[in-house]
């Protein structure tokens, strides 16, 4: 049993076979999956697939390439909407991209604190995406730590060695996406070494980020599998030991999640 703690089931890269890659999921062994909001203004989308779907949960919160769009959107309407409906289990992703210079560094600042304080009030964790910024993260994250400790999970992981290990000291979880798989990554699986097994999370960023063994394609949720195994070998463990320990840690961090 595996949880995909992020991927993006709204996009319309699945629009023509949703029902078909849920199953395919499930067949896999990926029992729920968490479909991740980008903007806060097309939750009720989000909504109405976890509606349709009795495994698949979602969040809420504005995706720092969108942080422009949704500085209207305060800590008090993330808190509200997440109370709001049972199948909301997170806040986000909300975080830091300086790789994309598409929105200034100072929205991404204030859209990550409101939805950090939104975290903090709501006890649901924090997704946070975070891309070439690792200085500015730290800083946030422990600034806002000794504020009163919030929830969190790095997502899609691909910082460096103090992002992680500071992430773990604050007592957040790091998630690994196809990326670990990735020739190239060795730097990346050296990281994932040095993570407790209970903070380890997987996931697959669907539809971007397909693991190697089907790089190129789209990437969908059953593929997490794959993901997995390669965390298994960096840990010297077995499959088994890894989907146990990642999926009691996606029921302890999304603490809203029922298992099913």
């Amino acid at each position: 049993m595996l949880i995909d703690t992020h991927c993006h089931l709204d996009f319309a890269d699945f629009d023509e076979e949703r029902d078909a890659l849920i199953e395919r999921a499930h067949q896999s062994g990926v029992a729920q999956m968490v479909t991740i909001s980008t903007r806060v203004r097309k939750l009720d989308r989000l909504l109405a697939i976890t509606e349709t779907y009795p495994t698949v949960f979602c969040s809420v919160g504005t995706h720092p390439n969108n942080a422009g769009e949704e500085l209207d959107i305060r800590a008090e309407d993330l808190i509200r909407l997440a109370n709001q409906h049972d199948k909301v289990v997170a806040i986000g992703e909300a975080g830091l991209d300086y790789f994309y210079d598409t929105q200034t560094p100072a929205d991404q600042k204030t859209g990550l604190t409101r939805h950090i304080a939104a975290a903090r009030e709501t006890g649901l964790p924090l997704i946070i995406h975070s891309r070439s910024a690792d200085d500015d993260m730290i800083e946030i994250l422990t600034s806002e730590s000794g504020k009163g400790a919030f929830p969190f999970i790095l997502h899609c992981f691909s910082s460096g060695p103090d992002l992680a290990r500071v992430g773990v000291e604050l007592g957040g979880y790091i998630s690994f996406s196809g990326i670990l798989t990735f020739p190239k990554s060795e730097e990346l699986r050296a990281i994932a070494r040095t993570v407790p097994m209970d903070r380890l999370l997987v996931e697959t960023d669907a539809p971007y980020l397909a693991p190697k063994r089907w790089r190129g394609k789209r990437n969908e949720p059953s593929y997490v599998v794959n993901t997995a195994e390669v965390l298994a070998q960096c840990k010297g463990v077995s499959m088994a030991e890894i989907s146990q320990a990642t999926t009691d840690n996606a029921f302890r961090i999304f603490s809203k999640m029922p298992r099913l």
